[in-house]
């Protein structure tokens, strides 16, 4: 038999640029809650669009250009994701004017703010941010507001990017987890071997969960 924690160790890779994301977690959330799991969070960088310029890109005009998406396609595609945000208490807005944005910096400053026990509530914050407020997450400024507004120090969020301070790790990271298989986002690891991919929904993310109980009472 093998000693682990009693808290399940959950790993997500994720771009705070993905709906999907932002929406998988939020049924994850409910499920953990449902069946009162005991859990860690962790959470991991990806970037779907590394070569966004700084100024980004019209979010209709990318997803035509990237996925071949049409306007029907894309119109359907939000107003599911709209109802699918409003399920998991998170308000999507999008609008003719909604972005896509280089996150480079915005995983710099997640992964500092994890270094202050703080990167959850700073993902949400630049999920919110980004998905219900529509602000440009590719301006360092605005990034080290949100920062702020959560009650880390704005100035030093502002300095940590002037400086380019973690991207050397950053991209470190990004790698590893590129060797290890993950190609898309969301990628939850749970227990630090079964891989999820995609928004599944409560009733499946329950499921897992008590498949995921079952089998560490089991290995105790």
């Amino acid at each position: 038999m093998t000693t682990q924690s009693t808290e399940l160790r959950i790993d997500i890779v994720s771009d705070v640029m993905c709906p999907w994301c932002i929406i998988g977690y939020g049924q994850l959330a409910k499920a953990l809650e449902a069946t009162g799991t005991a859990h860690e969070i962790h959470w991991h960088p990806f970037e779907l669009n590394p070569q966004m310029p700084p100024e980004g890109q019209n979010l209709r005009e990318h997803v035509a250009e990237k996925y071949g998406t049409t306007p029907e396609q894309s119109a359907a595609s939000r107003v599911q994701m709209t109802k699918l945000g409003d399920e998991i208490g998170f308000s999507f807005r999008f609008s003719d004017a909604s972005r896509m944005h280089n996150t480079f910096n915005t995983h710099q400053l997640l992964h500092w703010a994890n270094g202050q026990g703080r990167m959850h509530d700073l993902k949400m914050a630049l999920f919110a941010a980004h998905f219900t407020d529509g602000r440009n997450l590719s301006d360092s400024d605005v990034l080290a507001a949100i920062a702020g507004e959560i009650g880390l120090d704005r100035a030093e969020a502002l300095r940590v990017l002037q400086d380019q301070r973690f991207a050397s790790e950053l991209r470190v990271e990004q790698q590893r987890w590129q060797q290890m298989g993950i190609s898309s986002v969301p990628s939850i690891i749970f227990d630090g071997k079964h891989l999820v991919t995609g928004a599944q929904g409560v009733a499946t993310y329950i499921d897992i969960l008590r498949q995921l109980a079952d089998l560490r009472a089991y290995s105790r």
